[in-house]
């Protein structure tokens, strides 16, 4: 999905607030690099550059080192400054023109962070930088299971947005800092998107048969997951609107993200910590797909920040449901039945459920 600089820049620190991984796709001279180091910069974070064109495999997966009988795999040196300093960015910079061997080396460094026998705080954050492969010098398209471990975002340049830049100066974007309600957005947001796969099964996992486009965003669990992340950190930060639909078609794909923030914006749905304040005031939505996003939501906000007075109060949620739409509410406890804070005992609303519960081995 195509959107200017300043939204694609804007997007970009969300990503990078979030910690989900960002490519950014664009032609060459578009600003792409100046844009990674400008932000790292103003965070006054490092920003270790990797060419990834011009690397092997081992200096991604390690290079064997053969120490006290055994074999260890030496992470290079740009991934030890980085795990010295604690935060900062991982640019990896042509990675679309890196050959089918090294895209497989980067799995792990993308998604699990882990270098060789190095792994990395998790307060980096990976960005990378590719041309398009019409553009790019003897490029290559993105293998499926790599560019699945992205958010894609599409980098153009105006010439509005340049001629402004040149004289004005080139807009800057800051990482925003999240705050202690970030667990419970991101409860609500995991909440929306299992309800939204429960309702629409098909659009859980659409990998394309086509390897240009199997190469940019398409829908997976890995994917749908790191929407969740990313919907609930631009609904923390207060972002634009246009960002959020960035965001989250570069991550499952424009056909499903775009289908999935209609039916968000339909849902109207109300907060699940006020449910779990007063469960009593609760209402059941009379719509099925509503009714089990409520439900999701509040099973999550639970599993989020399980305290017993918490995972007492979802089960009063659960039970008052349960006589209206006993499935719906089936789903979301089995989430409480896992979360179960030790040595709480079991409330009364529980035994509604406990045959779906021992079928489930759960209880």
């Amino acid at each position: 999905m195509q959107a200017d600089q300043p939204i694609a820049l804007e997007a970009l620190s969300v990503a990078v607030a979030a910690r989900v991984p960002v490519l950014l796709w664009g032609g060459p001279g578009t600003g792409k690099s100046s844009a990674v180091r400008d932000l790292a910069t103003s965070m006054d974070w490092p920003c270790e550059v990797v060419i990834a064109s011009i690397r092997e495999p081992s200096d991604f997966a390690g290079l064997p080192v053969v120490a006290d009988g055994g074999v260890r795999f030496a992470p290079p040196r740009w991934a030890q400054r980085l795990a010295a300093a604690g935060h900062g960015i991982l640019f990896l910079d042509e990675i679309s023109t890196a050959p089918p061997a090294v895209q497989a080396a980067l799995l792990r460094v993308v998604l699990e962070r882990v270098v060789g026998d190095l792994e990395l705080p998790p307060s980096i954050a990976v960005v990378a930088a590719a041309n398009p492969p019409e553009q790019a010098s003897d490029g290559w398209d993105l293998s499926a299971p790599l560019a699945n471990r992205f958010c894609h975002l599409e980098w153009h340049a105006d010439a509005s947005g340049f001629a402004q830049g040149l004289t004005a100066g080139w807009p800057k974007a800051v990482v925003p800092r999240m705050s202690d309600g970030w667990a419970e957005r991101q409860s609500r947001a995991r909440g929306l998107v299992a309800a939204f796969v429960a309702v629409r099964p098909n659009l859980l996992s659409e990998p394309p048969k086509d390897a240009a486009a199997a190469g940019r965003a398409w829908p997976s669990p890995r994917t749908w997951e790191m929407a969740a992340l990313l919907l609930a950190a631009a609904e923390e930060i207060g972002a634009s609107e246009l960002a959020r639909v960035v965001l989250v078609a570069g991550t499952v794909g424009a056909g499903a993200g775009i289908e999935f923030l209609h039916w968000v914006a339909d849902m109207d749905l109300g907060d699940p910590e006020a449910a779990l304040r007063d469960p009593a005031a609760f209402v059941l939505p009379a719509r099925g797909d509503r009714a089990y996003a409520a439900l999701s939501a509040v099973a999550a906000a639970v599993a989020a920040h399980p305290t017993p007075e918490r995972w007492v109060a979802g089960w009063k949620v659960l039970a008052s449901a349960g006589s209206q739409a006993a499935d719906v509410a089936a789903m979301a406890a089995r989430v409480l039945a896992r979360c179960r804070p030790s040595g709480t005992s079991p409330p009364p609303e529980v035994k509604l459920f406990a045959p779906l519960l021992k079928d489930a081995g759960l209880l």
